[in-house]
């Protein structure tokens, strides 16, 4: 909760990707909040009022997974939102004659989205889900030690630019908004 805080406020790639993280992390612990207890929450040294307040919040997100039915797998409708206005964002820098850097980065990186999207087969994620996608599957790749090969490094590297770029335009566009209105995100 603290971390996703400070996340959302500063990047919101991260912060998806951290909620991701999360939900990954409830599902280890078999959606059981005495094992996100113990697991997890005793490690924050924080006082009782946060560690309840942080209890509060993963108690939430486990019923949130179960009534959503994404226990096993999937993603929590709060961070399918964020996915949707990230992506509707996105059209928009692309729409607006306001942003060519964000136009430019965007067509470096568009070969390793159709790349992604065309060994995915079947999966109906937008190109900004798809670069999350890779991201997230590059951190547990990682996180595994697993080897990238440097192909997949490059990819990575670009989609990172992309997202980052998108990320500080979010988050400019949250502080004072810099679409147009006759650009405004639908």
């Amino acid at each position: 909760m603290l971390i996703a805080n400070k996340k959302r406020k500063e990047n919101i790639a991260e912060y998806l990707l951290y909620m991701w993280q999360i939900e990954d992390l409830i599902r280890a612990n078999g959606c059981d909040i005495e094992q996100i207890k113990s697991n997890i929450i005793d490690r924050y040294d924080v006082d009782d009022k946060t560690r309840s307040e942080i209890t509060d919040w993963y108690e939430n997100l486990v019923k949130m997974m179960e009534l959503e039915g994404v226990k096993q797998r999937g993603h929590l409708q709060i961070n399918k939102n964020v996915i949707i206005r990230l992506n509707d964002f996105h059209n928009a820098l692309l729409d607006s004659a306001k942003f060519p850097e964000y136009r430019a980065e965007y067509y470096k990186t568009l070969p390793f989205i159709v790349e992604l999207r065309a060994k995915s087969g079947n999966d109906p994620a937008g190109e900004i889900e798809t670069c999350f996608n890779a991201l997230y599957g590059t951190l547990m790749l990682r996180l595994n030690h697993k080897d990238l090969s440097d192909g997949t490094k490059e990819a990575i590297a670009q989609i990172s630019r992309l997202l980052a770029r998108l990320s500080a335009l979010y988050l400019k566009d949250e502080q004072k908004p810099i679409i147009d209105n006759e650009e405004e995100i639908v």
